[in-house]
């Protein structure tokens, strides 16, 4: 790696970081404010018609920008690569508005239909500001896209409140999408554009993204379909009340999952694809990543399930009561999604993302099993059910087909933080039944906290202490220890 391209790597994660320490606090918020201040209903008619909008979209996109990435011969000319990119992707996009547009009107009534046009409106000229943002992505400058990143979300939850505190209208989701694309319009295109829009013709680029496009189109549709099937089958056939409980309690559950994988995917595919030749090292660095990821996950989620209940009475309200069963199952999903992206970055970085294929392919079919079995009897809690069911087969197969890779244990991966986890569990439960008051839910919370925080971190440093002291050791010990956190953070403030 190159001195510049270290530098602009490191400006990248510290812009990141620095942003998504600021917008997770400001978008729980928002999400708390709204959640008490519109009808349930709402929720459901936006997340159904988004899941159509987004699935239908990866379609169309092609993989198109998995292709301009990616360092080949035909995309050396970053200008005619950039150009072509633009080319393809109007065409592409230009269809899938005119086709979904005609699909809003002949199908779709009332809201749902308002809601469908506006996304599909509002995503399109989204969609236009995607290639300068890839542009900026390949030349690893991440700072525009964290400002503006930070400058849409601050607004639109402004704007987002100020109408629902108004109204109490679906407007008040409707703005965020809107003032997204037109900040995004802004930011890549009017204030100091970065690229000036061509549209060319080059019959081997041209090729070469259709290509290499294709070939990435499987993957993404899987990811889109596993993502999104559960919010347009619970739209269809339970509606949009019970589509709004559920929608809310996938929000609230994968946050533990945001805390955790985000900062940690934007280094781990980098740092497996320099270790892909030494089995060794590379079983290593997955093993302490993963490792890492469960602990923290079982912490958050089990912490989350422990409180669910004052938690949604809270922060909520009464009237999201519904949505508890359904928001404690898919804590299991989002204590074990993390995995998923590890997993895929080792198969990534050895050259075989086609492993990725087939695990999608497996796990989406378990899901629509699940709906189809589960959701028409037990509704959300049999949706959410499916979706775990999905996350778990999906889970250990990955941990399967990635052993002909890296050396891993199931046994040192899960055993500390499962006993762990039922020990906390168990402690709050004990504590719930000796001092369980209904007339305060703020002190059964933080009960229920203390019990089983403590219960989860002492059995944990009793099973595992010394390998976590070794740890640390070794960290603060590397030449990339202590030393060069020291250099990091004199460079940032700085610059």
């Amino acid at each position: 790696m190159t001195s510049d391209l270290a530098q602009r790597s490191i400006r990248s994660v510290t812009w990141i970081s620095f942003v998504n320490m600021i917008l997770l606090p400001v978008n729980f918020i928002q999400s708390v404010l709204l959640a008490r201040l519109l009808a349930v209903e709402y929720f459901g008619v936006y997340a159904g018609m988004s899941s159509i909008i987004v699935l239908t979209g990866v379609f169309f996109e092609f993989g198109l920008g998995n292709a301009y990435l990616h360092r080949s011969q035909e995309t050396i000319n970053e200008d005619q690569a950039i150009s072509v990119l633009f080319t393809l992707r109007l065409i592409f996009d230009t269809l899938w508005l005119l086709s979904f547009l005609i699909f809003g009107f002949l199908t779709l009534s009332g809201l749902n239909r308002l809601v469908f046009i506006v996304l599909l409106v509002a995503g399109y000229f989204n969609r236009l500001t995607i290639t300068p943002r890839l542009l900026l992505v390949r030349q690893v400058q991440h700072r525009r896209l964290a400002i503006l990143d930070l400058i849409i979300n601050i607004s639109t939850t402004v704007l987002s409140l100020f109408i629902a505190f108004l109204s109490h209208s679906i407007w008040a989701l409707l703005i965020s999408p809107i003032i997204a694309t037109i900040f995004g319009i802004m930011g890549m295109y009017f204030i100091k554009p970065i690229w000036k829009p061509k549209l060319i013709y080059a019959e081997s680029a041209f090729r070469y993204f259709m290509s290499f496009g294709s070939r990435n189109l499987a993957n993404n549709i899987f990811d889109a379909a596993i993502e999104n099937i559960d919010n347009i089958w619970t739209s269809i056939f339970l509606g949009n009340q019970w589509l709004g409980y559920y929608s809310r309690a996938f929000k609230f559950a994968i946050y533990p999952r945001i805390i955790l994988s985000t900062p940690i995917s934007s280094v781990v595919l980098g740092t497996f694809a320099e270790l892909k030749f030494d089995r060794r090292r590379l079983s290593r660095a997955f093993f302490q990543t993963t490792a890492l990821l469960i602990r923290t996950g079982f912490l958050l989620a089990g912490w989350l399930a422990v409180i669910a209940p004052q938690f949604i009475r809270l922060l909520l309200g009464e009237r999201w009561m519904p949505m508890l069963e359904a928001f404690r199952l898919m804590l299991i999903f989002s204590l074990l999604d993390p995995i998923k992206s590890s997993v895929s970055s080792v198969f990534v970085s050895v050259g075989v993302p086609e492993k990725i294929s087939i695990i999608r392919i497996a796990q989406l079919s378990v899901m629509i099993i699940g709906l189809l079995t589960l959701g028409f009897r037990f509704q959300i809690i049999g949706v959410a059910l499916s979706v775990d069911l999905m996350i778990v087969i999906g889970t250990v197969l990955s941990l399967i087909m990635v052993r002909s890779y890296i050396d891993v244990s199931f046994l040192k991966l899960f055993a500390a933080p499962v006993i762990s986890l039922v020990t906390g569990i168990g402690l709050a439960v004990l504590f719930n039944t000796l001092f369980y008051s209904p007339r305060s839910d703020l002190w059964t919370a933080i009960g229920g906290s203390l019990f089983f925080g403590g219960g989860y971190l002492t059995v944990l440093f009793i099973l595992e202490g010394k390998q976590i002291y070794l740890a640390f050791r070794e960290i603060t010990s590397r030449s990339y220890g202590l030393k060069k956190v020291d250099d990091f953070l004199r460079h940032f403030i700085k610059s």
